[in-house]
């Protein structure tokens, strides 16, 4: 990992005719060549959240010239917000402007907002154009690339949704600036994956950048966001519907997404919720001999320097977990499908492991 950072990095989503662009760097919300080559009309609904509206909403919108119709919705903030009935929020503003197909949404915030958005994209007039303009580490580094889109149902996180490609992603580093440390730590997390499933040398540099990525260095960020977009761009290149090796950038999630849904989405935010669930993972490679108890240890020790949890929460037994895991997206005629480790940088699928010592495991783990 010695590639010197750059003022902005341009990668591609290799998908045919719905290839698209990622741009990051700083300053692309304020700058008008940035959005508009990617609009597919004049029509525009820029979608986001009152915590980010205030902040950078007025600045997106003065970019795009008078010719554009642009229309605003501001949605309640919070994991707990990313359902249906929110949805409907975007169909329904949309339907009142008379936008037609050749409109564009624009997601303007973080996961909730982007996974929101692209669903309305995706079943507004059967599908409709939108850009990804993600204001979180989170979002900046996984959910807004990949085309994964949908809501959270009360029994399971993203369990309706659908599969739709944004026409660009922008990442403007500067949005990190406001962002609150409990929600860099939560995109750490997904940083810290890309390593763990795919790059050994990666996470190495993570290791030794971390204090700097917590600090927002710039130069640390943009190299840390153009790698895991990287990897998982070139993941999305080769499996774009999660058929085979996307299943992989799930590590952690499994136990995550239980966690997350046991807890009341919110409570535990996501990353955090996927800091535990891959130390949990991490945990079950090394009980089974897929990993060393010094790659278990390094794992530990990676997700812990992030400022995520290692412990799962008090008070969820085995049982808590596997209710909400037999619903995972990954399983297959009723098998438990767990992304675990071969070794660092190198993930696997497993479907062997028993219930019986998926329980022993989960009910002799820390608590917080």
């Amino acid at each position: 990992m010695t590639r010197p950072a750059t003022a902005q990095r341009t990668l591609d989503v290799a998908l045919g005719d719905r290839s698209y662009p990622i741009h990051i760097g700083a300053g692309l919300l304020s700058d008008p060549q940035a959005l508009v080559p990617y609009l597919a009309g004049k029509q525009v609904m820029v979608v986001t959240n009152e915590t980010i509206a205030p902040l950078y909403l007025e600045t997106l919108c003065a970019t795009l010239p008078d010719e554009f119709d642009v229309r605003t919705v501001i949605l309640p903030d919070g994991e707990q917000y990313k359902s249906i009935e929110q949805v409907g929020r975007i169909w329904d503003a949309l339907l009142e402007a008379g936008f037609n197909r050749r409109c564009t949404l624009v997601a303007l915030g973080g996961g909730v907002i982007g996974d929101m958005v692209g669903y309305a994209a995706a079943s507004y007039q059967r599908g409709v154009a939108f850009i990804q303009v993600p204001t979180t580490l989170l979002s900046q580094v996984d959910s807004s690339v990949g085309g994964k889109t949908g809501v959270n149902h009360p029994l399971g996180k993203n369990m309706i949704g659908a599969f739709w490609q944004p026409r660009a992603v922008l990442i403007d580093i500067a949005t990190l600036a406001t962002l609150p440390g409990r929600e860099l730590s939560a995109g750490l997390a997904e940083v810290i994956k890309y390593g763990l499933i795919r790059d050994e040398a990666f996470l190495s540099w993570l290791e030794e950048n971390m204090a700097a990525l917590r600090q927002i260095s710039p130069e640390a960020v943009i190299e840390a966001i153009a790698s895991s977009c990287q990897i998982k761009a070139d993941i999305v290149a080769d499996d774009e519907t999660e058929q085979g090796v996307r299943a992989l950038l799930n590590l952690g999630h499994t136990f995550g997404h239980a966690i997350e849904a046991h807890q009341g989405y919110g409570n535990w935010l996501h990353g955090e919720a996927v800091g535990a669930g891959m130390a949990m993972a991490a945990t079950l490679s090394e009980r089974l001999g897929f990993i060393s108890t010094a790659d278990l240890k390094r794992a530990q020790a990676v997700i812990e320097s992030a400022g995520l949890p290692l412990a799962a929460p008090a008070g969820m037994g085995s049982n808590d977990f596997l209710v909400r895991m037999r619903l995972d997206k990954k399983n297959v005629d009723a098998r438990l499908r767990l992304v675990l480790l071969d070794a660092i940088g190198d993930a696997c699928i497993d479907d062997t492991t028993s219930e019986a010592l998926l329980c022993e495991l989960i009910d002799g783990y820390p608590r917080a």
